[in-house]
């Protein structure tokens, strides 16, 4: 994995966390819409991102909990999760941005944007300050459909997935198992 990229990525989690420190039971996750080949920015998707800024102008605006980047290669936001004795919470404005931008996506190729590849949502961290770690959520084309109970689970258990690989036991020599993961 590129260590460049590593290293800005470590850098824009730590500048989200600095933002606002999380409490006791949070856990700060970049949760990303990406797309498998190609662009997926204002420039190559300009009536997606009408839809997705309309989906973020009805969101709490300022000292809200999560912040919105734009990349080349697709949305990411950047929350906390909280961890409770029943799992793991994550606000429902967070879930329903998700589904609206993989539906503005969709609307957006309808009306024609480019290119039309398939999506990849992605929970990721930085773990133990340096170690990133990843989970692919699930991967839906823009004419798949889309069960919006369905994604929030899967979300919820590759978050859980990441965060119990975490606390995995070590291994004899003292080091966790490092996974290799495309960014």
């Amino acid at each position: 994995m590129d260590a460049e990229w590593q290293e800005t990525f470590r850098h824009r989690m730590h500048r989200f966390q600095t933002r606002r420190a999380p409490t006791s039971g949070e856990t700060a996750v970049s949760i990303k819409v990406r797309i498998t080949s190609g662009c997926f920015h204002r420039e190559h998707s300009p009536r997606a991102y009408e839809l997705i800024d309309r989906a973020l102008d009805k969101l709490t605006p300022g000292g809200s909990p999560f912040a919105f980047e734009e990349h080349e290669s697709g949305p990411e936001i950047l929350v906390y999760l909280a961890l409770t004795t029943a799992g793991i919470s994550l606000a429902k404005s967070i879930i329903d941005l998700i589904v609206a931008i993989i539906k503005a996506r969709r609307e957006g190729i309808k009306k024609g944007d480019t290119p039309s590849h398939p999506l990849e949502l992605i929970v990721r961290r930085v773990h133990s300050g340096n170690e990133f770690r990843e989970e692919t959520v699930l991967r839906i084309g823009h004419t798949d459909s889309l069960d919006e109970a369905k994604l929030e689970q899967q979300l919820k258990e590759a978050a859980q997935k990441l965060l119990r690989d975490e606390q995995a036991p070590k291994t004899k020599s003292g080091s966790q198992k490092k996974r290799t993961r495309k960014r």
